[in-house]
C-alpha cells in the first residue's frame, strides 16, 4: 500500500495546461450564456444575438477599451460557427499583419 496521501491519477495534459494558464484566460466565458454585460449586443433581437441564433455570422470590427470582451466575443463566434480565429491588436500590429 502506498503511503502518499495525494496519490491520485495524473490530470490530463489539457487540465494541467488550464491550471497554468493566466487567470484571465481561465475565467474567460466558454459560451455566450456565460458572458456578462454587453446587452446592447447580446440581448434579445440585438445584432450579435441575432447572428448567433440565426447561424449567420457577419463581418464586424469590435472596438473598445481593454477588458470589455472583444476577444472573448470573437472567439465564441468563431467556435460557434467552426471558423478560424486570428487575433489582431491594432496597438501591437500594423497593416502588414493583416
Amino acid at each position: 500500500m502506498d503511503d502518499d496521501l495525494f496519490d491520485d491519477a495524473p490530470a490530463p495534459a489539457r487540465a494541467r495546461a488550464s491550471a497554468a494558464a493566466p487567470l484571465a484566460e481561465r475565467m474567460r466565458p466558454r459560451s455566450l450564456d456565460e458572458v456578462i454585460g454587453q446587452s446592447h449586443l447580446l440581448g434579445p433581437g440585438k445584432p450579435l444575438r441575432v447572428a448567433f441564433d440565426s447561424g449567420r455570422p457577419h463581418s464586424m470590427i469590435l472596438w473598445g477599451p481593454p477588458g470589455t470582451g472583444k476577444t472573448t466575443l470573437a472567439r465564441l463566434m468563431a467556435d460557434a460557427f467552426g471558423l478560424d480565429f486570428v487575433a489582431l491588436s491594432a496597438v501591437l500590429g500594423g497593416v502588414k499583419d493583416i
